[in-house]
């Protein structure tokens, strides 16, 4: 005896693709929209809602760079996770934690809203956002001449891994785990702190903080 079929129309009914938007079309939606979205050649993505450890890092890497660019010869200008960078080889708007760009940003658009010419890029990861950050995400990245250095940071614990662009296709990897260590920013010429960037974050599996050296 056959299953009986709740609704036998539903089988022969073609589900319909979903809708691709413009990338005009995204900008208008993402003007109004209360919260963020980022876009994927046509299609658009809610990003995740951060936690309070993510959004306390992200402020700590953005006070420690703004403090050491100011020192520097060379022009540096620091942009927070509103910043959104278009990859024009994928078609790509997607909102990184941190960026910095070199002298004068460029943007896309007429508008100041799609920048590409980052030089540095921080991610904060998270369970649901690492293993994209960490793989297909820098590979979209890499698509920016200009982008020259990847900082990834986790949140759960102490470790803060950078990639340098040492030749067109030669990416340096190093590690920091120590909460005394410095972290070498090569792409800007210093380094900043590690206990800096995890300062007043309570580790959720360990009820470990990290703290200020003295």
């Amino acid at each position: 005896m056959q299953p009986s079929i709740a609704n036998p129309l539903a089988i022969l009914k073609p589900k319909l693709p979903p809708r691709l938007f413009t990338l005009q079309e995204y900008l208008q939606k993402e003007e109004k929209a209360i919260e963020r979205h980022e876009y994927f050649n046509g299609k658009i993505v809610k990003t995740p809602m951060a936690k309070g450890p993510h959004n306390i890092i992200a402020a700590n890497i953005l006070t420690a760079i703004k403090n050491g660019v100011k020192s520097l010869d060379k022009k540096f200008i620091v942009f927070g996770s509103n910043q959104k960078i278009y990859l024009p080889q994928f078609n790509f708007g997607l909102y990184p934690d941190a960026l910095v760009v070199a002298e004068q940003p460029l943007y896309w658009d007429d508008n100041q809203v799609l920048l590409i010419n980052p030089v540095l890029i921080v991610e904060i990861l998270s369970k649901s956002t690492g293993a994209y950050d960490r793989g297909d995400k820098f590979t979209e990245y890499k698509s920016l001449d200009s982008f020259k250095e990847y900082v990834l940071i986790e949140q759960n614990r102490f470790w803060v891994e950078t990639r340098f662009r040492e030749e067109s296709n030669l990416w340096r990897d190093t590690f920091n785990t120590a909460l005394n260590s410095q972290i070498t920013l090569r792409s800007l010429g210093f380094s900043i702190d590690m206990s800096d960037v995890y300062e007043n974050v309570v580790f959720e599996d360990r009820g470990k903080k990290a703290s200020k050296k003295s």
